[in-house]
């Protein structure tokens, strides 16, 4: 019987490590998706800086101590010295900070395109926006039989400061951590609210696996 006493105390560790996954609070290095528009009243030169905890592993146009772009209310952004256009600024990250699972959505597989054009429409993204949200991170999701959603707020932007100058008059940031599931879990619903957009709106959006 003594014999088997290492192996019982490894099995035990490992279901508590499987249970605390499973119920959120504990994560492992994750990677980052997140895009900025711009949409001034008037064209206007905006700089963007980011203050990351983390480690940036891309980003589009180069991240050189932040962005300077002339900035159109369509959102077409343009770089004052080679006149490129694009319509968003891209960044691409790791952090080792742990997500907030206290509260969020156990999403089934089948269900989970339908859930996403609701959530980001109550979090404030217009169709568009939604979109590309949704192409990008769609495809993942759908691995997985079951995903536990949680839309951060503080957990994320505490670690990804955003500094736009001029600051504009509504931000909207959407950040989605995420884990697949084999199977269902109970989790406390969250609630989804957005500001409304009126003057100078920046919107980001973006989302990280944590495994």
């Amino acid at each position: 019987m003594k014999r088997n006493l290492p192996i019982i105390g490894a099995l035990v560790l490992l279901a508590l490590i499987v249970g605390v996954i499973l119920l959120g609070g504990v994560g492992e290095s994750k990677s980052a998706k997140p895009v900025i528009y711009l949409y001034p009243e008037e064209e206007t030169r905006v700089s963007v800086k980011l203050d990351y905890d983390g480690t940036l592993t891309s980003t589009y146009p180069a991240y050189e101590n932040g962005w300077t772009v002339d900035a159109s209310p369509d959102g077409t952004l343009t770089d004052p010295i080679t006149g490129r256009q694009y319509y968003c600024l891209f960044w691409e990250g790791v952090t080792d900070r742990q997500y907030d699972f206290s509260q969020g959505f156990c999403v089934a597989r089948e269900d989970t395109a339908a859930f996403l054009e609701e959530a980001l429409a109550e979090l404030g993204l217009t169709e568009r926006e939604a979109n590309e949200f949704i192409i990008y991170w769609l495809p993942r999701l759908e691995e997985n039989p079951y995903n536990l959603i949680s839309f951060q707020t503080s957990a994320y932007t505490d670690g990804a400061e955003l500094t736009i100058d001029p600051a504009p008059d509504t931000l909207i940031r959407v950040f989605m951590a995420w884990r697949g599931l084999e199977e269902p879990v109970e989790v406390v619903p969250q609630t989804l609210t957005a500001p409304e957009r009126t003057g100078f709106t920046a919107v980001e959006w973006g989302g990280a696996e944590v495994r």
